[in-house]
């Protein structure tokens, strides 16, 4: 399948679509994952992934990718229909904070507001994946498991 949206949709208790992530989900606030939930999944769904990624973030790495990387969270069964806020279950991967599981919004004073894309992908397989994975170490073995994805983006600025 690729990279393509699907008609897999994702939200969120907390904030709408395109619409402004409270404190308490950022790095000036209580800094806990939103909760998050989904329908539309694909037949054939095994596993799904989870990530936040911030496209506006003024950073491009050593090898080639931009933005800066939130959340990496996978390891969630098929069976799934949602997160609660703050989750500790499943497997977290290591975030562009250089720490595993869920950094929440922060983007540099001054910078204006960004947008932050919660991702989600359906996998056709569940076989485990092992911890402290970062986005591109994951998406290498994931991409060709793909069977469906869409996001959920919300905006956080800096007082």
């Amino acid at each position: 399948m690729g990279f393509a949206l699907s008609k897999m949709l994702l939200h969120s208790s907390s904030f709408g679509d395109g619409a402004a992530i409270p404190s308490k989900h950022t790095g000036e606030g209580a800094d806990v994952s939103p909760a998050l939930s989904w329908d539309h999944v694909p037949d054939g769904t095994r596993a799904f992934v989870m990530f936040c990624h911030d496209p506006d973030a003024p950073v491009v790495s050593n090898a080639g990718t931009y933005g800066f990387v939130h959340w990496v969270h996978y390891n969630v069964p098929g069976t799934v229909r949602s997160l609660p806020e703050g989750t500790n279950e499943h497997t977290n991967g290591r975030n562009d904070f250089g720490k595993v599981g869920y950094g929440g919004p922060m983007p540099p004073n001054g910078h204006g507001k960004h947008q932050y894309y919660f991702w989600i992908l359906a996998l056709n397989d569940d076989a485990p994946i092992e911890p402290g994975l970062t986005l591109w170490e994951l998406l290498q073995r994931i991409e060709p498991k793909v069977v469906g994805m869409n996001r959920l983006v919300g905006t956080y600025q800096r007082a």
